[in-house]
C-alpha cells in the first residue's frame, strides 16, 4: 500500500493544538497547581467525565516502582478508564479499544469461521500473538484456535480478550513498546494490561440494546458488578455479563446466469452468537503487611458462522455429481459451523512487605481455552459414496490450549531515588487436539471429496497432546540519576524446553526540561517463542478456488491442509523446526505537559524483526511431479489439493509514529469540555525472505514460494491501514453529556499473489460516532449511534467479489455492517 496522508489530518491536528493553546490562556478555574478533573461517577449528577489521558494516574505496566505516574513513564503508555471503553456501542472489548487506541486495529471480518471465537487484532502492525495480554499483571492464556484463512492475523494464536467483562475493568494500560525484558515472550509490539476493579464499595447494572440500520444484527447485553466486604479486612468483587447477537447478512446475489434466479443463498456477515462471562476477584489483609489476592473467571461463547452455500442440481453447474442422488429435489445446502468456546482461569497470590523495606509477591496462575467444534446441516460426500449414507450433524473435534505459571517477585527501594526488582517465573503450556467423528475427516480412496462440507474435522493423524515448560529470571533497576534524568535497565533470561534459551534487555531513559517538557527513549530486544499450535497444530479447510487459480483446478471448493512441521508430508516437502522470533526495538519520544489541562506525547519507533513465523504459501499436491515424488515415498492418496506448514520465512522492519494530545477546559457556566486527538502511522516492510527448501526446487515448477507476494506485501506488511486517526470531543454540563468521535481509517490494498495488475486498492474512510448521556440520581440513560452516516467500504471489483456475492472487501478495518444505533440504561451505587 502506498498511502499518502490525507490533507484533512494535518489541518485537524493543527486546529486541535491551536484550540488547546488558546484554551490554556483563557481557561477558567484551572491553575498550574490544580489536579485534573476526577474520573466520572455516573451515580452523581455533578460528576465530570473521565479523561482519556490523566498524567497524575499511577501506572503499573512496564515499571516495578509502585508510585510511577503516567507523566513520569519512561515508555509510551495509554491509560484508558472504564468509562471511555463504554462510550460507544462497541460489540466487545476489542471493538471498544479499536475506537480509542490508534495503534490498535480490531477488524470485523464478515466471512471467517474462527473469527467468531477469536477476533484477531494488530498493534503497531504486528499480530495479536506478538502482543502480550496481562490481567492485573498476570499472563493471560491464549485461544485454542489458530487463524488459518488469508486475512489479518493469519497463522496467529492470540488471546481472546472479549471474554473479560467490561464491568470488571477499572482501566486498561496499553504499553506501546517492546517489553520482553520485563515480561518475557510475546511482548514484541507491546503489552495490554487489563486492571480489574477492587474494593468492597459500589456496583452497577447496565442493560443495552441496538441494531444495524439495515434492520438486522440485533444485539442485547446485560452486565453488572458489585463489591462485598469479607469481614473487616477483605473484599470480593463479582462481575458478570450476558450477550446475545443476531446475525447480519451483507451478501449479494450470485450474478452468474441461472444462479441469480435462485435468490440470495450465502450469508456474509456477523454470525449469531450468545455468551456469558463471570469474574471474581478478591483481596484479604492477614496483617497490615501481608495480603492474599486472587481471581477466578469462567466464560462461554457459542456461535454459528455460516459456510459457503453448496448449490444443488437446480443450478446450472452442480459442484458434485452425488448431489443428484443425495438431494434429488435439486436444492443445495449451506453448512452451519457450530462452535462452543469455554474459558477458565484462576490465580492466587500472597504479597507483603518486611520491616527492612523489602516487598515480595508469590503467585500462581492457571488458564485454559477449550473449543468444541461441529458442523451442522452438512454431509461428507466420500463417506456417503463408500457407505451409502452420511450424518448431517457432525462433531469435528476439540482443541484445548492451557498454561500455568508460578512466580516470585521481590523488590526494594534503595534510598530515595532507586528501586531494585528481581524474580523468577515457571511457565508450562499445553496444546491438545482430540479427533472428531469419523464422518468429519473421512476421505477414503474413491477420489470423491471427503471431509465434512463446510469445515472438515480433525482426524487421527491430527490428534496430539504436546506441552513445554520454561524457567525465567529477571532483574530491573530503576531510578533517578538526577532530578531531571531517570532511567531503567532490565534483563530477562528464559530457558524453554523445546528450543533453548534467550536473553532480552531493555534500557530506557527520560530527561525533563522546564515547562513540562521531557524527552524519553528506549532500546530493547525481544523474542517470541513459537506457539505450540504453530508447532503441533493442524487443520483441514474447505477453500473456494476461483477460475484461473494457481493450482490449475476447475473452479470449486477443495480441501487444503495445514500440518505440523514434523508431519510426514511436511518433512517430505521441506519443513524445518521452528525457531523463535527475535526483535531489536528503538523508541524515542517527547512529552509536553505545560499545564494540567493540556498534554501532548509524540513517540517514534523502529522494530527490526528476524525469523518471522508465518504460514507458508499453499503447495500444490495435484502436480504430477509432486504426486510421483510422494508415491515414491509411500503416500499414494494425499487428502488435500494443497498443503501449508509454518516456517520462519522472513525478516521485517516496522517503523512508525504515535501522537496523543489531550486538552480539557472548565467554563464559568459549569460546563466542562475535553478533546483528545490520537494519530498513529506505521510502515511494515519485509527486508528478506528465506530461499525455498531444496527439495521443492528439485521438483520443478509446482507453483510454490516460501511466501507469496500477497503475504510479503499484504499479510506481513499492509494488511491493515498504515494510518489511523481518532478525534474525540466530550462536553458535560449539569445532567447531560455529549460525546462525538471522528475516526479515519487509512486506505488498504488487497495484494494479488501474482502481480500489481490484480491488486485491489480501497481508499481511506471516515467513521463518525455520537452519543448523549442523561444523568438522574443513580441512573444514566444513553442514546447513541456508531457510524452515524452509514458508511461502507468501497465495493469490491468484479473478479474479486466471488460472482458478486462478497460485495465488500474482507480487509475493511471497520467491517461492512453500516450504522449501529443503540441505547443503554445504567444504575450505579
Amino acid at each position: 500500500m502506498n498511502e499518502r496522508l490525507g490533507r484533512n489530518i494535518p489541518t485537524l491536528l493543527a486546529a486541535s493544538v491551536l484550540f488547546a493553546l488558546a484554551g490554556m490562556a483563557n481557561a477558567q478555574d484551572v491553575g498550574r497547581d490544580e489536579a485534573p478533573p476526577a474520573a466520572q461517577d455516573a451515580g452523581s449528577q455533578d460528576a465530570e467525565p473521565a479523561e482519556a489521558t490523566d498524567l497524575s494516574a499511577v501506572v503499573v505496566t512496564g515499571t516495578r516502582i509502585s508510585n510511577r505516574t503516567h507523566a513520569e513513564s519512561l515508555v509510551p503508555i495509554d491509560v484508558i478508564p472504564a468509562e471511555v471503553l463504554t462510550q460507544s456501542g462497541a460489540i466487545d472489548l476489542g471493538s471498544a479499544l479499536d475506537q480509542v487506541v490508534p495503534s490498535l486495529n480490531f477488524p470485523l471480518a464478515s466471512m471467517s469461521d474462527t473469527f467468531a471465537f477469536t477476533r484477531p487484532f494488530q498493534m503497531r502492525g504486528l499480530n495479536s500473538d506478538q502482543v502480550l495480554i496481562l490481567v492485573d499483571g498476570k499472563r493471560w492464556h491464549s485461544s485454542a484456535l489458530m487463524l488459518t484463512l488469508g486475512q489479518v492475523g493469519q497463522g496467529s494464536q492470540g488471546v481472546n480478550i472479549g471474554t473479560i467483562p467490561i464491568g470488571a475493568i477499572e482501566r486498561i494500560e496499553v504499553l506501546r513498546d517492546g517489553a520482553s525484558a520485563q515480561y518475557g515472550s510475546d511482548a514484541l509490539a507491546g503489552v495490554i494490561n487489563i486492571i480489574l476493579k477492587k474494593g468492597a464499595e459500589g456496583g452497577q447494572v447496565v442493560g443495552s440494546y441496538g441494531k444495524y440500520s439495515a434492520g438486522d444484527g440485533d444485539r442485547s447485553r446485560i452486565q453488572g458488578d458489585i463489591g462485598f466486604g469479607l469481614g473487616a479486612n477483605g473484599w470480593l468483587r463479582v462481575s458478570a455479563e450476558m450477550a446475545d447477537q443476531e446475525p447480519t447478512n451483507r451478501a449479494g446475489l450470485d450474478n452468474r446466469p441461472g444462479f441469480t434466479e435462485l435468490g440470495k443463498k450465502f450469508q456474509v456477515g456477523i454470525p449469531n452468537s450468545y455468551s456469558y462471562n463471570t469474574f471474581f476477584n478478591w483481596g484479604y489483609d492477614f496483617t497490615p503487611n501481608v495480603s492474599l489476592y486472587g481471581s477466578a473467571h469462567y466464560g462461554r461463547l457459542v456461535a454459528e458462522p455460516m459456510a459457503f452455500y453448496r448449490y444443488g442440481t437446480n443450478a446450472p453447474e452442480p459442484k458434485n455429481d452425488l448431489m443428484q442422488y443425495i438431494f434429488p429435489d435439486g436444492d443445495g445446502f449451506q453448512p452451519v459451523e457450530h462452535g462452543d468456546s469455554r474459558d477458565k482461569s484462576f490465580f492466587m497470590g500472597v504479597r507483603g512487605d518486611t520491616d527492612s523495606g523489602w516487598s515480595w509477591d508469590v503467585s500462581a496462575t492457571w488458564g485454559a481455552n477449550r473449543v468444541s467444534y461441529g458442523t451442522f446441516n452438512t454431509i461428507n460426500f466420500a463417506y456417503w459414496n463408500d457407505f451409502g449414507y452420511s450424518p448431517t450433524d457432525i462433531h469435528d473435534g476439540t482443541l484445548t490450549s492451557s498454561q500455568a505459571t508460578f512466580g516470585v517477585d521481590v523488590g526494594k527501594s534503595l534510598g530515595d531515588n532507586w528501586h531494585l526488582g528481581f524474580g523468577a517465573q515457571y511457565l508450562r503450556q499445553r496444546y491438545q487436539i482430540v479427533e472428531g467423528d469419523i464422518a468429519s475427516w473421512y476421505v477414503g480412496n474413491s477420489g470423491v471429496t471427503g471431509g465434512a462440507q463446510g469445515f472438515a474435522g480433525w482426524g487421527p493423524q491430527d490428534a496430539s497432546d504436546n506441552s513445554r515448560h520454561s524457567i525465567a529470571e529477571y532483574v530491573q533497576l530503576e531510578g533517578n540519576i538526577t532530578d531531571r534524568l531517570s532511567t531503567s535497565i532490565a534483563l530477562r533470561h528464559e530457558d524453554y524446553s523445546d528450543f533453548g534459551t534467550n536473553l532480552s534487555y531493555a534500557v530506557s531513559g527520560r530527561y525533563g526540561f522546564d515547562n513540562g517538557f521531557a524527552l524519553r527513549g528506549t532500546v530493547s530486544t525481544g523474542f517470541r517463542a513459537p506457539g505450540l499450535g504453530q508447532q503441533h497444530g493442524s487443520a483441514t479447510t474447505s477453500v473456494s478456488y476461483p477460475e484461473g487459480n494457481s493450482l490449475g483446478l476447475p473452479e470449486g471448493i477443495y480441501l487444503r491442509g495445514l500440518v505440523p512441521v514434523d508431519n510426514e508430508l511436511a518433512l517430505l516437502l521441506g519443513s524445518e523446526p521452528l525457531e523463535p522470533e527475535t526483535t531489536r526495538s528503538y523508541t524515542i519520544g517527547a512529552v509536553w505537559n505545560p499545564v494540567p489541562s493540556f498534554t501532548t506525547t509524540v513517540d517514534l519507533y523502529q522494530i527490526d524483526l528476524k525469523d518471522r513465523i508465518v504460514m507458508s504459501s499453499s503447495m500444490s499436491l495435484v502436480a504430477d511431479s509432486v504426486l510421483d515424488y510422494l508415491g515414491e515415498n509411500g503416500i499414494e492418496n494425499p487428502q488435500y489439493v494443497a498443503l501449508a506448514y509454518f516456517t520462519n520465512a522472513a525478516d521485517m522492519r516496522i517503523r512508525g509514529i504515535g501522537i496523543v494530545s489531550n486538552y480539557f477546559r472548565k467554563f464559568d457556566n459549569g460546563g466542562l469540555f475535553e478533546t483528545t486527538v490520537n494519530w498513529a502511522y506505521h510502515k511494515n516492510e519485509v527486508t528478506s525472505v528465506r530461499p525455498n527448501p531444496a527439495v521443492l526446487d528439485a521438483l520443478g515448477d509446482v507453483g510454490f514460494n516460501r511466501i507469496t507476494r500477497s503475504q510479503t506485501r499484504g499479510l506481513l506488511a499492509d494488511q491493515m491501514p498504515r494510518s489511523k486517526f481518532i478525534w474525540t470531543n466530550t462536553y458535560k454540563k449539569n445532567n447531560w453529556k455529549f460525546t462525538g468521535t471522528a475516526l479515519r481509517y487509512g486506505g488498504v490494498t488487497e495484494f494479488s499473489s501474482t502481480s500489481s495488475d490484480n491488486d485491489d486498492v480501497y481508499p481511506a474512510k471516515w467513521i463518525f460516532n455520537a452519543s448523549v448521556d442523561y444523568y438522574r440520581d443513580r441512573w444514566t440513560f444513553t442514546l447513541g449511534a456508531d457510524n452515524i452516516f452509514d458508511t461502507y467500504p468501497q465495493l469490491a471489483p468484479e473478479g474479486s467479489n466471488f460472482h458478486g456475492i462478497f460485495r465488500y472487501p474482507s480487509s475493511s478495518p471497520f467491517g461492512s455492517q453500516g450504522a449501529f444505533v443503540y441505547g443503554k440504561v445504567r444504575y450505579a451505587w
